[in-house]
């Protein structure tokens, strides 16, 4: 199987998992709402009764929101001009690259999406591997039989993570950067050397998110209990399989570009009108599910490649729906009981 062929597996296995995608929207809007309760108790209390809650309620009173923002902090301070639209994505993009520290209560939220996803990514991977429905009981069982797995896992990522951003960063913009700007007088040459760093911290954090993805799914579809050892397997297979992971990696990436773009050129900033305020809201969730449906998109045809390269995937008999065999096992013995037939 090409890149090309398990990509187009992978957007099938996706589109036949419907639910999956809703519920990982689902999920995230539930995660973010506890957050946007509290903001908006703020923001009420900040307005009162006033002449201007009135505005708010049905436009975007900028003059407002310019006086709310000179005195907000902590959560309050998120609130910026630059939540809206397109302007999310550069200013997530930007804190990434530049690694700049998140606000205590979003880093304390994005560490519980963490775990929850670590919880469900063993249900979702299995799911998008075995290529058919599991139902609650098969999905949930998936969850909790790799969940400790996969959370060893999440604990190797994360100190790899925190050496990258806590010491590799620094080295990059900090030293070399610093010192190879140092005596230039060129605006445009220091630009070059800035872009160039980006480049170089961005490919070394796709590459460790090559390696801890093919790892998941090992762990998901081969049933393993090693976190280590599934490093050691994932390593082995992009070793073994270069070409075809990174023509993959490109084609998804590939796909975020153009959702990207059609964001960036369709999503409106914020509108003074009420109705004009839902669609960007609309704009917004579209996006997020966007986001959601290529991420699955991502493990299912990196599930489709392994499968292939590794000869699970030609075992294509009728799945036998008996828990919990791995999506491996139950595809090899599927094969055996059509060849005894």
């Amino acid at each position: 199987m090409g890149a090309g062929a398990a990509f187009r597996e992978g957007v099938r296995r996706v589109n036949g998992a419907p639910a999956v995608v809703a519920g990982m929207a689902a999920v995230t809007l539930l995660v973010a709402l506890p957050l946007s309760l509290a903001l908006r108790g703020m923001i009420q209390a900040h307005l009162g009764r006033s002449l201007a809650a009135e505005t708010a309620a049905g436009t975007a009173n900028y003059p407002w929101w310019q006086e709310f923002m000179s005195s907000a902090g902590g959560l309050a301070a998120t609130l910026t001009s630059s939540i809206t639209g397109f302007g999310a994505v550069l200013e997530n993009l930007g804190g990434l690259l530049d690694n700049l520290p998140l606000a205590t209560t979003i880093a304390d939220v994005t560490a519980a999406w963490m775990v929850i996803w670590t919880f469900l990514s063993g249900g979702v991977i299995d799911r998008l591997a075995r290529g058919r429905r599991t139902r609650a009981q098969g999905f949930f069982a998936a969850c909790g039989v790799h969940f400790w797995r996969l959370l060893r896992l999440g604990m190797v990522a994360w100190l790899v993570y925190a050496f990258l951003f806590g010491r590799v960063h620094g080295w990059i913009f900090d030293e070399a950067y610093s010192r190879l700007t140092a005596d230039l007088t060129v605006e445009r040459t220091a630009f070059a050397l800035r872009v160039a760093g980006y480049l170089l911290f961005a490919s070394l954090l796709v590459v460790f998110a090559l390696i801890f993805d093919y790892a998941r799914i090992r762990i998901v579809v081969e049933d393993r209990r090693s976190a280590l050892g599934a490093i050691a397997a994932s390593l082995r297979f992009l070793r073994r399989h270069p070409g075809r992971v990174v023509r993959l990696s490109g084609l998804n990436g590939l796909a975020l570009l153009v959702l990207l773009s059609l964001y960036a050129a369709f999503a409106p900033t914020v509108p003074r009108d009420g109705l004009a305020l839902w669609i960007a809201l609309a704009f917004g969730q579209g996006y997020i599910i966007g986001r959601h449906y290529l991420k699955l998109v991502g493990y299912a045809s990196s599930a489709a490649l392994f499968q292939a390269t590794m000869a699970h995937a030609s075992y294509t008999a009728a799945p036998v729906t008996v828990w919990p065999d791995s999506p491996a096992a139950e595809r090899i013995v599927n094969a055996e009981s059509v060849g005894l037939r």
